[in-house]
């Protein structure tokens, strides 16, 4: 796998599949195929494991217990390998404790089979929204870091002083500089920055360094 895709959040969706059991797959699949949604599926976690994950939003459907890893271990150990899918927990041996830890652990919902086909696709297009806005969110950071990086040394320093709340003549005091180049530097990054209040370069400045 070659870790968690950076995709458009306006590319056509896909729904990953993990079950070991060929029917439960192929109902699926074909659940999916009638509201004209992508799918792939999985009789493994490790055969899901051994996938690229396509650059397009995205949700899990996956079940509890299989042979070799079971999908609430997988589900546990997600973030730490840099996967970010909502996902949907599936089983056909839940119990109200199993679906308190799933949700703990990050599952978006806990479905005991058989479930209803539109609780399922409900809570799938839910996890697809969820990830479009986090690809939407990881967008528009990844753009605000390629802004930052066309300040020069000077315009960055002037930028970590103003976002403090200093005053030109204090900036060009600390930074051993006259205050018209303070003024002018304070314009370029603003004009880069794509912004034209101190409000608006203070909240794009946190976003930058909280990354």
């Amino acid at each position: 796998m070659s870790g968690q895709p950076s995709g458009h959040p306006d590319e056509e969706p896909i729904v990953y599949i993990v079950d070991d059991d060929r029917s439960v797959r192929e109902s699926l699949e074909d659940l999916l195929a009638s509201v004209a949604l992508r799918a792939r599926s999985f009789g493994s976690v490790q055969d899901f494991l051994n996938t690229d994950l396509a650059e397009a939003p995205s949700c899990l459907v996956l079940d509890v217990r299989m042979p070799g890893q079971s999908g609430m271990d997988f589900l546990s150990h997600m973030t730490g390998l840099g996967l970010h899918l909502p996902t949907i927990m599936v089983t056909g041996h839940g119990d109200i404790a199993m679906g308190v830890r799933a949700m703990k652990d990050g599952a978006i919902e806990f479905l005991t089979k058989p479930f209803r086909d539109q609780d399922l696709l409900d809570a799938i297009q839910r996890g697809i929204e969820i990830d479009k806005t986090r690809r939407l969110k990881d967008v528009t950071e990844a753009e605000l870091q390629q802004r930052w990086k066309t300040l020069s040394p000077g315009e960055q320093d002037v930028a970590r002083l103003v976002v403090q709340g200093l005053l030109n003549k204090q900036i060009a005091a600390e930074l051993k500089v006259s205050e018209i180049t303070v003024k002018v530097r304070r314009s370029h990054l603003m004009r880069k920055m794509g912004t034209r209040t101190l409000a608006d370069l203070v909240r794009m400045f946190d976003r930058i360094h909280a990354a």
